[in-house]
Formats: structure tokens, sequence, C-alpha cells
């Protein structure tokens, strides 16, 4: 018999939880090779590559249900799929290398070590096709008015100083972070003691756009936080920050109207 693996030491293997291993035998998404006599799990090769195709398209950022279709589709094939993921994450790695490359720069600049243009700050950070994806599916859910308020905020942003852009940040990061701070205290996020930190945020937000931001716009403002690069970027900061955030918006408008 091939070389079979117990809960415990496929978690260590993997590096994953025997929590995690128990809840995917619960949803269906990774059952035991057999359960022995002494009621232990126990995995073998096939259950160890499921495992590996499961915490790949994990690393994607894939859900759990998405990932159960396609393993248990007829047809599936391993193969193939290992070389789809590898092709991806190999582009992955050239982005994240030009990243790499451009934070080096960036930190021999600011010890005077070199010289750096401003356009060079952002280079690989932000692909040239996310920008433009995300753009257009702005435009396409908000009408194509909105293209000219896309082009007066980065032409605004383009005119500020490196400090005033520095400032600018550091200003959205102490507002995200004490709102932050309202989730994990449990603070409701219709409390009337964010209040403060909202009218920050819509101030701010006023400022990057360049234009003041009404209140109807700022409640649209909170269905674009819905996109899920801004969920992803939100639940960075703290998990449940971007249904709180978007809620705590929608509730400070309410109180305004």
């Amino acid at each position: 018999m091939n070389k079979t693996y117990t809960v415990n030491q496929l978690a260590r293997l993997a590096g994953i939880s025997v929590r995690t291993l128990h809840h995917y035998d619960e949803i269906g998404l990774l059952k035991p090779a057999f359960v022995g006599e002494n009621r232990y799990r126990y995995y073998g090769e096939e259950e160890l590559l499921r495992l590996q195709q499961i915490l790949i398209h994990r690393e994607l950022d894939m859900p759990l249900s998405e990932i159960g279709a396609i393993l248990d589709a007829p047809g599936f094939d391993r193969l193939a799929t290992l070389q789809r993921q590898r092709e991806r994450l190999e582009e992955q790695a050239k982005r994240y290398a030009g990243m790499v490359r451009t934070i080096d720069r960036t930190i021999a600049r600011l010890k005077g070590e070199r010289t750096m243009t401003d356009a060079d700050l952002y280079s690989g950070i932000v692909s040239l096709e996310k920008q433009a994806e995300y753009e257009a599916w702005l435009i396409e859910r908000y009408g194509a008015g909105l293209k000219s308020e896309i082009d007066n905020s980065r032409k605004a942003m383009a005119e500020l100083s490196e400090a005033e852009q520095a400032a600018m940040m550091e200003e959205l990061r102490l507002v995200e972070d004490g709102l932050a701070e309202g989730l994990r205290r449990g603070l409701p996020p219709q409390a009337t003691a964010l209040d403060p930190l909202i009218e920050r945020h819509r101030a701010w937000v006023a400022s990057a756009w360049a234009r003041d931001c009404p209140l109807d716009a700022y409640v649209g403002l909170a269905e674009v936080y819905e996109h899920p690069d801004f969920r992803k970027r939100y639940e960075a900061i703290e998990p449940g920050f971007a249904d709180y955030l978007v809620t705590a918006m929608r509730a400070w408008a309410r109180r305004q109207a």
C-alpha cells in the first residue's frame, strides 16, 4: 500500500491546521482515502495531490465553493491545470520582481544614492491593464460621464507635490485605521461616534476628486467600494472591514439627509 498520512501528519506536511482539514472534510472538498478502525482519517497520494490543488487555488484567491466545482468537474485535467497555474504564477512573479525593483530604486532615492523620476515611483505596482480594467468597470456601471471625472482626479493628483501626495495618503491611512479600530472594539458601523472619522473620509475624497463630494456622490462611492479590488484592500486592513466601511458611510449619509 502507498504511504498514507493521518490528519496531524498531513497538516504538518502541508503547513495548515488540523481544523482546516476537518473543515474540508465536512464540506466535501477533501475526503480522506479511508477511516481506520481507530476512527482516524487517512490520506493517500490522490488526496495529497487534491490538497495541493486546493491550496494553490486558495492562494489565487478562489472561494472554496468554486474550487470544489473545478476539481469535481467531469474531465478535470490535473496536469493541464497545473500548467495553467504555473503560467499565471510566472506572470505574477515577473510583476512582483518589477515591484521589488521599484522599491529598491525608491530606497536608493530616499538615501540619496540615485535619482528617480516621480513616475518611476509607481512602475510595476499597478499594471496599465488593471488600471484600464478598473476604470472601464466604473464607466460601465456609472456612465460615460464618469470618464471626465476620472481624468480630472488623475490630473489633480499628478499636480500635487511629492510631499502633498504623501500627506494625503497618511491622512487616508489614519482615517481608515481609526474606522478599523471601531470594528475591532465592536462599535456598530451605524454608531454616531464614527461621524468625525467618516466626515474626515468624505473630506479626503473631495480632496482626491478636486471637487465637492455631495451626499449622493458619497453614497455612490460606497457602491464603488463593493468592487472586488476595494474589498480585497479593505479586508487586508482588518477582516470584515469592507462591509463595515460601506455600512458606516451609508449610515452617516442617511443621518445627514
